[in-house]
């Protein structure tokens, strides 16, 4: 195996890159469900309960890979990423709910659940980003892909997270790269993937760089109809609180 291989490093920047990207709200609930524990116990519970989601990630998406070799499942797949791609642009509540404990057990136990529910987005454009390098190395690229995210995700979410309110082109840039691996995984179906390679080579170009437009068009113009709406309802709020 070459590790030096172009579509091997292409793979793994790609894994690498969405998920520390999608990682960043996984990060913030680590963070709020340890809040309330003091010291050591507080590390403890980030550094358990964020080594146990890692794996518990690594397992679903090795079966996720598995999955996608059935025909259509990569382009369902794919709108889902789309999906994903637009609401990472979208404006965000509700993070500050989660329930801190203080207890160490009983955080990790949040941790571990929260990072279930919110992972279907990791493990779909993981799995994604590795299905499109050859098979012999798509298991050492997940494994080593989550890898070395782990401590990218554990010790710099803090500044991501800065980096992102100061440069919201951040989230951009993630939400097209989304984009463009659904764009790549639909045209890689069984169902036209033949196809494709034999009549229209140039959709290999074409259609990952439209899907990577239409995901950062259609979130900006999204996210800008939320923000309007919000900003309706507060202005009524404000006036029947005045009145």
């Amino acid at each position: 195996m070459d590790f030096l291989d172009a579509a091997f490093l292409t793979a793994l920047l790609k894994i690498i890159g969405v998920n520390i990207i999608l990682s960043g709200d996984n990060a913030v609930v680590i963070a709020l469900a340890a809040r309330s524990l003091q010291g050591q116990q507080q590390r403890h519970a980030i550094f358990w309960g964020s080594g146990a989601a890692i794996v518990m990630r690594i397992v679903l998406t090795v079966f996720a890979v598995q999955l996608l070799a059935f025909p259509w499942l990569k382009i369902v797949g794919a709108l889902l990423l789309i999906w994903i791609g637009v609401k990472l642009l979208l404006p965000e509540d509700g993070e500050e709910n989660i329930e801190g404990h203080s207890n160490m057990l009983s955080a990790i136990r949040t941790i571990l659940i929260a990072d279930l529910v919110m992972s279907l987005d990791n493990v779909i454009a993981v799995a994604a980003a590795a299905d499109s390098a050859p098979a012999e190395y798509k298991l050492i690229l997940l494994i080593l892909g989550l890898a070395i995210s782990i401590p990218l995700i554990i010790f710099a979410s803090t500044l991501l997270m800065k980096l992102m309110e100061r440069f919201p082109v951040i989230i951009t840039l993630g939400a097209a790269l989304l984009g463009f691996v659904a764009g790549e995984m639909a045209i890689t179906d069984p169902v036209d993937a033949l196809w494709i390679k034999q009549n229209a080579a140039w959709m290999s170009y074409v259609v990952p760089t439209f899907s990577a437009a239409l995901v950062v068009a259609v979130g900006t113009l999204l996210a800008k109809r939320m923000e309007k709406r919000q900003e309706a309802n507060a202005s009524v709020k404000a006036s029947e609180a005045s009145s």
